[in-house]
């Protein structure tokens, strides 16, 4: 999706990508370069009118990585997940900490949600051919 017009948005992104975290640094060199599952992985990305630190567009997945700052704004980050889980897209977070003290589980977490759910079949749905049997 495009970033909301303006120079303005487009700054925050840069600074933003200028800027990552150390828990974000760690997890955005486990999913860059197709690491993980072949997944394509951008990181500090507008959906809407929102910037989540990764995402994967073939499973419309956006990963956080929530920091201390996140404790005083609940409220956001829940009209956030709100608005991205009403257009489509899957959202995951994980604590700073987490990342920092188990990045091998994250990353396993984070490919577990790559993977389509049996309930959502990425073939067509329908009932399946019959078996085209000879005659008996």
């Amino acid at each position: 999706m495009k970033r909301p017009p303006g120079h303005e948005s487009l700054k925050f992104q840069r600074e933003a990508r200028r800027n990552r975290t150390e828990p974000e640094n760690r997890l955005w060199q486990a999913l860059r370069n197709r690491q993980l599952g072949n997944a394509k992985f951008r990181n500090q990305v507008w959906l809407g009118p929102f910037l989540v630190d990764f995402y994967c567009a073939e499973a419309k997945l956006a990963v956080e990585v929530d920091g201390d700052t996140h404790a005083h704004q609940q409220d956001y980050d829940e009209r956030r997940t709100a608005w991205l889980k009403e257009e489509g897209f899957r959202v995951i977070r994980f604590a700073n900490d987490e990342v920092m003290r188990n990045l091998e589980g994250v990353v396993a977490a984070i490919g577990s949600a790559l993977a389509p759910s049996p309930s959502h079949s990425p073939s067509a749905s329908g009932p399946l051919p019959l078996p085209q049997g000879g005659e008996g």
